[in-house]
């Protein structure tokens, strides 16, 4: 007999809703875009009305393509794009302002002050992250700085704090839950991964209301009940995760040294490091993976804002293809680059450089140059960015990484594929499914509700194409040096244009 999970995963551009049966096959997706608001150069904002409808509508609609009762879905999860703040009120749950994306720079100078105030070095040791305007903390001083009436209503208590997955979870539930995840708690920039709490020390230095935040629960277990006037029926919503660490979970990358990358809007790649916090000294994160039965794993991660968005850009932006999947072919009308490199710091740099001001660059155009060499080389920075953190991961736990798991929309790219397994030389694993996220999601939301067993999970994975290196090393490293002098070329950028 058939049961159904169903997930909502709610990213940076889209919210989808996923089905998914308990032999962990998909039966359903569906996706909705909405509006990317770009108040000022850098800034970047979401309407969290128009993400709520959204999530309403997919779900609507995957149910209604299936001919399914709300009542026949045995449990949901949640997967979200992470480090986005709300601030909604306790009551009605209405937005007091538009969503403040983790790709946001608006924060920039509350960073740079915190760094000069010799603050940085404890943040690091509490919460594993970097002082970058990423993270939640320093979008939320800079709301309560920019209006005062938020920070009133957040000090009498009639305002809550939540990533995205905190707000959609308040929602479903009719106002009754205000929990998150440990994995989604982590990137706040204020819970300290040490002792599994929010941080009072930070909390105070920085005037934030800790009645504001929520309650911080295991990954896989029980978050509340939909509201059946929103649902249509009383369902347990089971699993919560950043969106991540759930497809490192997706990837069942469940032991310690075993490493995913995820190719969307930027790449992030996580190692699971087990019960092991390690601190990186290079500019990686120290996260938590996820947090089952009271326990929690680790995981280091680099994070590079931009991938996907690469591709994104040269179709909005230069107008050099008219959808995303022309790239590969285009890319692949040509042998190399000649001598084109791309850095793409649109908003920034993160690992290892953490340079918010970089700024974004294509070096070495020719007479020669045309729109298929571009296309090479934007397909290759994501590659060349992959590369450099891993080389720094395998650094600091002294591991050798023998095979990298790929998943997200890019990573149906195989020249891409080939092109990361040619420049990391290793294999290059690629599931059948790859919406690692959401079944990452639905594997805790299964496990959350019984319908899972931990120890059965390892039958689930299905690779699909395995890609093993083929290009010579010495051209690879030679590729490899020319891009490195190129990023140095982009840092700092920004602070000239000031």
């Amino acid at each position: 007999m058939k049961r159904y999970i169903l997930v909502i995963d709610q990213g940076t551009t889209s919210s989808r809703a996923i089905v998914f049966n308990n032999f962990g096959e998909i039966e359903w997706v569906e996706k909705k875009e909405f509006t990317q608001i770009y108040p000022k150069p850098g800034w970047v904002e979401h309407n969290p009305e128009e993400i709520w409808e959204s999530v309403l509508y997919v779900i609507e609609k995957a149910l209604s393509s299936l001919n399914l009762k709300p009542s026949q879905i045995h449990s949901i999860g949640i997967t979200n794009q992470r480090e986005t703040t709300i601030l909604f009120d306790r009551e009605t749950g209405k937005p007091l302002y538009n969503a403040i994306v983790w790709q946001c720079r608006r924060s920039s100078e509350i960073c740079d002050e915190i760094k000069k105030s010799g603050y940085e070095e404890i943040i690091h040791k509490k919460t594993g992250l970097v002082v970058d305007p990423y993270f939640s903390l320093t979008k939320l001083i800079w709301l309560f700085r920019e209006n005062e009436n938020l920070k009133k209503l957040s000090e009498k208590g009639d305002a809550l704090f939540g990533t995205i997955d905190s707000y959609l979870l308040y929602k479903l539930t009719g106002g009754k839950s205000h929990f998150t995840d440990f994995s989604n708690a982590s990137r706040t920039m204020m819970f300290n991964i040490n002792n599994l709490d929010w941080d009072n020390e930070i909390l105070e230095k920085f005037d934030i209301p800790k009645n504001i935040l929520p309650k911080v629960l295991d990954s896989s277990g029980f978050f509340g009940l939909t509201d059946t006037k929103i649902f249509g029926a009383s369902v347990p919503i089971t699993g919560i995760i950043g969106d991540q660490q759930g497809s490192l979970f997706g990837e069942l990358c469940l032991e310690e040294g075993m490493v995913k990358n995820t190719y969307g809007t930027g790449c992030f790649i996580l190692m699971n490091t087990g019960e092991k916090r390690i601190f990186s000294k290079s500019g990686l994160l120290t996260t938590i993976a996820y947090g089952i039965d009271g326990k929690v794993k680790y995981a280091l991660e680099g994070s590079i804002f931009i991938a996907g968005a690469v591709v994104q850009w040269l179709r909005d932006g230069l107008k050099i293809i008219n959808n995303s999947n022309e790239i590969e072919n285009l890319a692949k009308s040509v042998k190399d680059t000649d001598g084109v490199y791309f850095v793409p710091a649109f908003v920034g740099l993160g690992t290892p450089y953490w340079d918010t001001y970089a700024g974004g660059l294509i070096i070495g155009i020719t007479r020669n140059t045309n729109r298929s060499h571009i296309a090479r080389a934007a397909i290759e920075a994501i590659a060349f960015q992959t590369k450099e953190v891993l080389e720094i991961m395998e650094k600091e736990t002294k591991e050798k990484i023998k095979v990298l798991r790929v998943d997200g929309g890019a990573s149906e790219n195989d020249l891409l594929l080939q092109i990361q397994a040619d420049f990391l030389r290793i294999k290059v694993e690629r599931p059948k499914v790859l919406e690692t996220t959401a079944f990452g999601t639905a594997l805790l939301s299964g496990l959350g509700s019984k319908l899972f067993k931990y120890e059965n999970l390892s039958d689930f994975l299905k690779i699909d194409k395995i890609f093993e290196p083929e290009l010579d090393e010495k051209i690879i490293e030679k590729k490899y040096k020319i891009w490195k002098e190129a990023v140095k070329r982009s840092l700092g950028w920004r602070k000239f244009m000031m």
